[in-house]
C-alpha cells in the first residue's frame, strides 16, 4: 500500500510539474477590452481573424464614446448585435441585434423614441478572450455567451426557469448614424427564420441577410412592422421586430445561430450550412479560440508578462480587419449596388485605408501576405464597379472618407514584395485613381497642390501632400513596367509638395487658387487647410524623399524642428479637437500623420533619439487598461504601430519596402513566416534604460544601416541587437 501511494504520489506530482511547464496560451494574453474606453473606439465581442461576423454587446445608448457599440464605463446592454467596426471614429453598422428577456425585466431605454429593454450588468460578472465573449444579464438572470465561425454568430442563452422567457430580434435598432429603410422577418418553421436588413448610414447602402437557427423551438412568436403587431408570419417595414416566446420550467439553455450574408438569404444559409451545421458552442469557441491561437502564434516573443499582455492584444486587433465580404460560394454586394461573384478568392471590405496604409498593410505583407493577395483583388473587383480603387469602403459600399487614393500604395507595396496580382489591371486602376476629376484632383494636376476654399473643409494641404506621396508610388510602380512617360510625369507631381513649403515661415502652408499663401497662419492651429492635424503634425509628411525634403529645409532647421514638435506642447488656451490625443508637444500619437515622426532622428544622425522616443511612446501611450489607446485604434494601424515599434523597425515609406531600425521593446521576437522561414529579432542587455542601441548583428556579422529591406526579413536569419544605457 506504501508502495502504490508512493507511485501514486510520484505520478500527481509528474502530473504537476508537467502542468506547471506548459505553456501559457497566447490568446489569454489578449485583454479583448482594451479600447472600450477612452477614445479607443473598439469593442469586446466575439469574432474570427478578419470574419465577417463581430458579435458583440451593444449598451444601446449613442453618442461618440459609443461608436463601437459598448463603451466601458456603462453598465446597460440592450442586445447583441453582429456587426461593428473596430477602432474607427464612425458610427456604423449593429445590424441583426438579439436579446434574451423574462419576466423579471422592467427597464427600458428610450433613444430618440425607440422602446429598448435593456439589463444592468456588471463588469465582475463579464468575460472576453478572442472569439468568445460572457456576461451575466443582472436584470434578468440570463447568463449570454457568444463565440463565431467566420460568417455565423452562435449564441448561447442560459435562462432561469421562467414562464415569459423569450428572445427578441430588433431590426429597427439603430444606433448613431445608421438608419435602417428596409427590413424584413420570414418564420419559416417553429425553430427557423430568415430576412434581412438594408440601411443608410455613414455607408450608404447596407445590405444583410440572414437566416436563425434557435435550439428550441418556439412556444409562440410575435412579429411587429413598426409599433403593429402583426398576424402574418412574414413582416416587411422599416422596423421590424419578432419576439420569440419559451417557457423554461427549469435553468435550461437556449442556443442561436445566425448566419450573415451582403447577397441573399440563400446566401447566408449556405454559409450556414458550411460552417455551422451542429449545436457544439463549446466546440465552436475552442475552435476560435485555435485558430486566434495559430495567428498570434506567428510572432513568439520573450518579454514580461506585463509586455506578452501588451503586445498580443495589440497583435489581436491589428486582425479584426479587413473584414471579409463574400459568402461561402463567392457572391456578395458590390459597391455598384449589384451582386456579385467571385471565384477562387474571399472578397474583403472594411478598408480604412487613410488610417492603414501607413503600417496595418505593411505589417499584413509580413505576417499574412495570402491574405494581402486578396485584399488587392478585392481592391481590382471594387475598381471593376466604380472605375476607382476603393478610398475607405465597407459593407459593399464606398465612403469617400478621408483624403487620398492610399490603396496605391498598398498595392504598390506589395507588388515589389512579390505579391501576385494582375499587374497591368492594377497599374491602370493605380493611374486613373490618380486622374480622376473629383476630390480637387483635378485642381491638383492643374496647380501642383490643392487650393484653399474659404468656405467648408477641404483640407488643402493635406489633400497635396498626400496625393504627391501616393503620386511618387506610382511613379515606382510605372517605371517598374517600362512606362517611361508615365514614371515621369507622376515622378513630378511627387515633388508637389515643394509647391507649398514656404522658406520664411518653415511650414507647409496652404496657397489660394492663385498662388498665393493665405495670410492669417498659426502654425499650431487647428484649421479647415489639415486633415484632422495642424501644420505641425502635417509638416513631416514626405515619406517619398525624406533626404531631399531634408535638403530643402536645411538640416540643422530640421534638427531643430523635430525637437521642438516634442516639446512645443500646447498651452491651457489652446482648442485641441477630439482627434488631438496623445500629445507629447506637437506630437499625436492619436492621429495616423504623425506615427512616422519619431523615426526622422535616423535621416540626420541622430538615432539615439529615435530610440529615445520610439520606447517613450510605447511606455506612455499603450497600456492593457480599457482606455489603452490614447486615440481610436482605427482599424489595426494604432496596433501596427506598436507592433512594428516593438520589434524595432517601422516603414517610415509604407511602400518602398524598407523598415528604419530602433531599438526594440521585447527581449526577443521570432517571426515565423508563410515561406517556412523565420526571422528572430534579439537583443542584449534589454532593460528599462537600456534602450540605445551599441551595436547590430545581421546572421551574425555587423551591421552598419539603419534599416532593413522586406527581403532580407523575409530570407530568414536574426537581427542582434547589443543595447547600452548610454547614447
Amino acid at each position: 500500500m506504501r508502495l502504490l501511494a508512493f507511485c501514486l504520489a510520484m505520478i500527481g506530482l509528474f502530473a504537476c510539474n508537467n502542468e506547471q511547464a506548459e505553456p501559457r496560451k497566447l490568446t489569454s494574453y489578449v485583454n479583448t477590452f482594451v479600447g472600450t474606453d477612452g477614445p479607443g473606439n473598439t469593442y469586446p465581442g466575439a469574432v474570427m481573424p478578419f470574419g465577417m461576423v463581430q458579435l458583440s454587446p451593444d449598451n444601446g445608448l449613442p453618442g461618440w464614446d459609443r461608436i463601437a457599440g459598448y463603451f466601458w464605463p456603462d453598465s446597460t446592454i440592450a442586445g447583441f448585435s453582429h456587426t461593428h467596426l473596430s477602432g474607427t471614429g464612425a458610427g456604423d453598422m449593429y445590424d441583426i441585434l438579439l436579446m434574451p428577456l423574462n419576466s423579471r425585466f422592467t427597464d427600458n431605454l428610450t433613444p430618440e423614441g425607440d422602446y429598448r429593454p435593456y439589463s444592468k450588468f456588471s463588469h465582475e460578472k463579464e468575460e472576453a478572450s478572442p472569439g468568445y465573449y460572457k456576461v451575466e444579464l443582472l436584470s434578468s438572470g440570463i447568463t449570454a455567451e457568444l463565440t463565431t465561425t467566420k460568417r455565423v454568430g452562435f449564441h448561447r442563452y442560459s435562462f432561469p426557469e421562467d414562464s415569459d422567457s423569450k428572445i427578441i430580434l430588433d431590426l429597427g435598432y439603430k444606433l448613431n448614424w445608421d438608419n435602417p429603410y428596409d427590413t424584413k422577418i420570414i418564420v419559416e418553421n417553429d425553430s427557423t427564420i430568415s430576412g434581412y436588413r438594408k440601411s443608410n448610414g455613414w455607408a450608404r447602402d447596407q445590405h444583410l441577410y440572414f437566416t436563425a437557427q434557435f435550439s428550441k423551438s418556439f412556444k409562440s412568436v410575435e412579429l411587429f412592422e413598426g409599433d403593429s403587431k402583426s398576424v402574418n408570419m412574414m413582416v416587411n417595414s422599416p422596423k421590424t421586430k419578432l419576439i420569440a416566446n419559451f417557457e423554461t420550467e427549469k435553468p435550461e439553455e437556449i442556443l442561436v445561430k445566425v448566419a450573415l450574408s451582403s447577397a441573399s438569404i440563400e446566401g447566408a444559409k449556405k454559409n450556414m450550412d458550411a460552417e455551422l451545421t451542429h449545436w457544439d458552442f463549446d466546440g465552436v469557441a475552442k475552435q476560435a479560440d485555435q485558430e486566434w491561437e495559430n495567428l498570434l502564434s506567428q510572432i513568439e516573443i520573450e518579454a514580461s508578462e506585463e509586455q506578452k499582455e501588451l503586445f498580443y492584444t495589440n497583435l489581436y486587433h491589428l486582425y479584426l480587419t479587413p473584414s471579409l465580404h463574400s459568402d461561402i460560394d463567392g457572391m456578395h454586394k458590390g459597391a455598384d449596388g449589384k451582386y456579385h461573384k467571385v471565384e477562387g478568392f474571399d472578397r474583403y471590405d472594411t478598408f480604412s485605408l487613410w488610417d492603414t496604409y501607413r503600417a496595418a498593410h505593411p505589417l499584413y505583407t509580413i505576417l499574412c501576405p495570402d491574405k494581402v493577395e486578396d485584399f488587392i483583388k478585392s481592391f481590382l473587383i471594387h475598381y471593376d464597379e466604380t472605375g476607382l480603387l476603393p478610398v475607405w469602403s465597407m459593407a459593399g459600399n464606398e465612403t469617400n472618407m478621408m483624403i487620398g487614393y492610399h490603396a496605391v500604395p498598398v498595392i504598390v507595396d506589395a507588388y515589389f514584395k512579390g505579391i501576385e496580382m494582375d499587374v497591368e489591371k492594377a497599374y491602370k486602376a493605380c493611374k486613373e485613381s490618380a486622374m480622376e476629376k473629383g476630390r480637387q484632383i483635378d485642381e491638383y494636376m492643374h496647380l501642383g497642390y490643392v487650393p484653399t476654399d474659404e468656405e467648408g473643409e477641404n483640407w488643402s494641404v493635406s489633400k497635396t501632400l498626400e496625393y504627391a506621396y501616393d503620386d511618387w508610388c506610382i511613379a515606382q510602380f510605372a517605371k517598374a513596367l517600362n512606362k517611361e512617360a508615365d514614371y515621369k510625369y507622376f515622378l513630378k507631381r511627387g515633388e508637389n509638395w515643394k509647391n507649398l513649403y514656404d522658406p520664411k515661415s518653415t511650414f507647409f502652408r496652404p496657397k489660394d487658387p492663385k498662388g498665393k499663401f493665405v495670410s492669417s497662419f498659426v502654425p499650431k492651429e487647428y484649421t479647415n487647410y489639415f486633415c484632422e492635424s495642424n501644420a505641425w503634425q502635417y509638416f513631416w509628411y514626405v515619406p517619398q524623399d525624406v533626404p531631399e525634403f531634408i535638403k530643402t529645409v536645411g538640416e540643422e532647421k530640421f534638427s531643430a524642428k523635430l525637437d521642438s514638435m516634442f516639446t512645443f506642447y500646447p498651452t491651457a488656451d489652446d482648442k485641441l479637437p477630439i482627434f488631438s490625443t496623445g500629445m507629447i508637444g506637437q506630437y499625436a500619437h492619436g492621429n495616423e500623420p504623425s506615427h512616422h515622426v519619431a523615426y526622422l532622428y535616423n535621416y540626420i544622425n541622430q538615432a539615439e533619439k529615435t530610440q529615445e522616443m520610439v520606447r517613450r511612446i510605447i511606455n506612455t501611450q499603450y497600456t492593457t487598461q480599457p482606455d489603452g489607446y490614447c486615440g481610436n485604434e482605427d482599424c489595426g494601424q494604432m496596433s501596427a504601430w506598436m507592433v512594428f515599434s516593438s520589434l524595432g523597425i517601422y516603414p517610415v515609406n509604407p511602400a518602398n519596402g524598407v523598415y528604419d531600425i530602433t531599438s526594440p521593446w521585447v527581449d526577443k521576437a521570432v517571426l515565423h513566416l508563410l515561406n517556412g522561414k523565420s526571422f528572430t529579432i534579439s537583443t542584449e542587455n534589454q532593460g528599462k534604460e537600456n534602450h540605445y542601441i551599441e551595436k547590430v548583428l545581421l546572421n551574425g556579422e555587423e551591421y552598419k544601416e539603419l534599416t532593413i529591406t522586406h527581403q532580407q526579413i523575409m530570407q530568414g536569419g536574426e537581427l542582434h541587437f547589443v543595447l547600452s544605457s548610454s547614447k
